[in-house]
């Protein structure tokens, strides 16, 4: 395969990424055939997971927008991926021109695309560090900086946790962030659930088996406790769809269908 220029030495092509398996889904060019055939072998399982990918990325804009609405000009998104349609900074700025956003991936090839999009955003940073190493993360210069302000700042984790297994303990590593953000800043998570679709569940995660980024897929009740210490919003976890919906009528009959849930909640 001719090797695109954005996409650095080393990387393998020959195996599916999540970030670009997740580019094709929001029906964007960032992504290969090898990407392409998991992601229709995912939708031979299960058809509904562009919308419900798509119906992440809304809840992405919503929880920004609320953000900004509410004086947030700083913003932490770990697990950005490629940020194409609707990115952070784009939805932020619409509210707060002035504000910055740290975008960061653990994917060499998610991170060298963002930093060619953002190469003109002295506003906007990209970083490669990896969640699972939060002290790592959080050292990084520019995530120091963004955290040293004073100011509030919203962490974003949408649709990253369920990539952390349960022996790395996303909800310590959550908690470590948590400590160190100042007061007044927000948590915004999303995260696959067991319940929406029990009957797909499984399916699901031995697809994602495949790849070097495995899913695990949690109860509510799991999910939730990843808010230890903040103060959620209304209305709570909640399905994706459900989440402060632009209007009640987009919600549809089966909130479930969409499978992932997701909530904001504030430290004190």
């Amino acid at each position: 395969m001719r090797r695109p220029s954005w996409v650095p030495e080393g990387t393998d092509l020959d195996k599916p990424n999540a970030a670009r398996v997740y580019d094709y889904y929001l029906g964007g060019s960032h992504n290969f055939e090898v990407d392409r055939e998991m992601a229709r072998k995912a939708m031979e399982l299960w058809p509904e997971l562009p919308q419900i990918m798509r119906a992440n990325r809304a809840f992405l804009r919503r929880a920004v927008t609320f953000l900004a609405e509410r004086g947030v000009t700083r913003f932490l998104d770990i697990g950005s991926g490629i940020p194409t349609f609707g990115a952070v900074h784009e939805i932020a700025r619409a509210i707060r021109p002035e504000a910055k956003v740290v975008y960061v991936d653990r994917d060499p090839v998610a991170v060298a695309h963002s930093r060619l999009l953002m190469a003109d955003d002295p506003a906007s940073s990209v970083v490669q560090a990896d969640l699972r190493d939060v002290d790592d993360l959080l050292a990084r210069p520019e995530v120091a900086e963004l955290l040293a302000e004073g100011e509030p700042v919203g962490v974003l984790l949408v649709a990253v946790a369920h990539f952390v297994s349960d022996a790395e303990d996303p909800w310590k590593l959550i908690s470590v962030i948590r400590d160190v953000l100042p007061a007044g800043s927000a948590l915004v998570l999303s995260h696959a659930s067991l319940e929406g679709r029990p009957d797909q569940a499984e399916d699901h995660q031995k697809l994602y088996r495949m790849t070097p980024t495995p899913l695990t897929m949690r109860t509510r009740d799991q999910i939730t406790a990843m808010f230890d210490g903040f103060e959620l919003v209304e209305p709570g976890v909640v399905y994706l769809p459900q989440w402060r919906p632009d209007q009640p009528e987009t919600v549809g009959e089966h909130p479930e269908r969409m499978t992932g849930v997701a909530g904001v909640g504030f430290r004190p």
